[in-house]
């Protein structure tokens, strides 16, 4: 599995899963780099639902939809889910002494190298912290 992490500071953990959840927030953070952005997201927080982030490139040239189905929830602490190539995801979110650490584990995709999928969702990670610590 390859992990991505990061640590958000001065937020609590309800806000913290509510910016990482909630559709009006994910549309603003959830893509890896600047030519790129998320115009669309749909998100049915149930285990056994699934959720729809469209990602593409601002020039029109690519674009794809990540989805998923949840299979394991525990509010403010876990979210589980499964890819639709059958790739498992998972998501703890932990109150630390200097905020709230989330670290994401996932199975590696074939097509590109590990260290470049690891590159790419750390970077959505670190698109996340920039977005929730500035509002």
């Amino acid at each position: 599995m390859i992990t991505v992490s990061t640590t958000v500071k001065n937020k609590t953990i309800a806000e913290v899963w509510d910016f990482f959840t909630n559709p009006i927030h994910v549309i603003n953070w959830n893509f890896a780099g600047d030519d790129w952005h998320c115009p669309k997201a749909e998100n049915q927080l149930e285990v056994g639902k699934s959720f729809t982030y469209r990602m593409e490139a601002k020039n029109g040239e690519s674009g794809f939809d990540f989805t998923g189905i949840y299979t394991e929830i525990e509010p403010f602490s876990k979210i589980n889910y499964v890819l639709a190539d059958e790739r498992k995801i998972f998501i703890t979110f932990t109150e630390i002494e200097n905020g709230i650490e989330i670290i994401e584990k996932f199975d590696p995709e074939n097509e590109n190298p590990e260290n470049m999928q690891q590159e790419g969702w750390q970077m959505i990670l670190n698109n996340f912290k920039k977005y929730i610590e500035k509002n």
